[in-house]
């Protein structure tokens, strides 16, 4: 069983997209996301507020 969705992917796949292109913002500051790893995690954020098979943080 897969631990991200479909609309996961798809999120992840356009902040990447958007990070490389320097159109990716960062949340309250505004500032551009330089780090691919930010854009992940922006991008799974998105899909968890759009209701996306996102499982939790792990608490590790």
């Amino acid at each position: 069983m897969p631990k991200y969705g479909k609309l996961a992917q798809t999120k992840v796949k356009r902040a990447l997209h958007e990070m490389k292109r320097g159109k990716l913002k960062s949340g309250r500051s505004g500032k551009a996301v330089r780090n691919p790893k930010q854009a992940i995690a922006i991008g799974l954020s998105e899909a968890k507020k759009a209701g996306g098979k996102v499982p939790k943080k792990s608490r590790g």
